[in-house]
């Protein structure tokens, strides 16, 4: 089973995992991207619909075993880590479970468009953070150098399968950047074909899908009239 698809980008070898983090070895990096922690409490709390209150403990869990897996020295969270400040003011024990998760290693917070900074747990709190040839932020930037790693748009790419369409959240790359999948159980996506996406990645882009394995396949984009 492949657990993950590796590329290069601007001189750095990584893996998009199938479980929808990235894996930088050499800098011993696992990136993970908008966790919207919280979620159904913050609709709850607003007066939307009910959800079941599991989504954050299955979100720790599935980040629990990328940790378990991959042993990375520093973990870094691509923005929208929780789904609202308040959000980030989390149960106790799951409170307890994601300080177990930061124990012992450098963890970094990149500040997204839902939560400027979850600034009452620890760790470090920044905009965006560039290490060797990489520089990662949570909304990718036009015209951007080479090496840019980011999230915020929760890639989803449609595809047919055994005669039935298909839609799994996926990483874009492209020789210039790598848009991250959500890895929040409650979270939706944006298509590849939209022309938010479309506009962003080079015509060579791929599309890397999650789930059970990591399928690699020429991104999805709109047909052209």
């Amino acid at each position: 089973m492949k657990t993950g698809y590796e590329f290069g980008l601007a001189g750095a070898r990584l893996v998009a995992r199938a479980a929808g983090t990235l894996w930088w070895a050499e800098a011993e990096l696992l990136v993970v991207s908008d966790l919207h922690l919280g979620k159904s409490e913050r609709i709850a709390r607003r007066g939307g619909t009910l959800l079941p209150p599991y989504e954050t403990a299955d979100t720790l869990a599935r980040l629990d075993a990328e940790i378990a897996a991959l042993a990375p020295a520093t973990v870094l969270c691509l923005g929208d880590s929780f789904d609202d400040l308040l959000a980030a003011d989390l149960p106790e024990a799951e409170a307890l479970w994601l300080a177990r998760l930061m124990a012992g290693r450098r963890w970094i917070w990149i500040a997204g468009n839902h939560d400027p900074g979850p600034v009452g747990l620890g760790g470090a709190h920044l905009a965006e953070w560039r290490e060797g040839p990489l520089t990662f932020r949570h909304i990718a930037l036009p015209g951007a150098e080479p090496g840019e790693v980011s999230g915020h748009y929760h890639p989803k790419a449609r595809i047919t399968a055994q005669g039935q369409a298909l839609s799994r959240p996926c990483f874009l790359i492209d020789g210039l950047r790598a848009i991250l999948p959500a890895f929040g159980t409650y979270t939706g996506g944006l298509a590849t074909t939209d022309p938010a996406l479309d506009g962003l990645m080079d015509p060579g882009a791929v599309a890397v899908l999650t789930g059970s394995r990591a399928i690699c396949l020429p991104m999805p984009r709109a047909a052209r009239a």
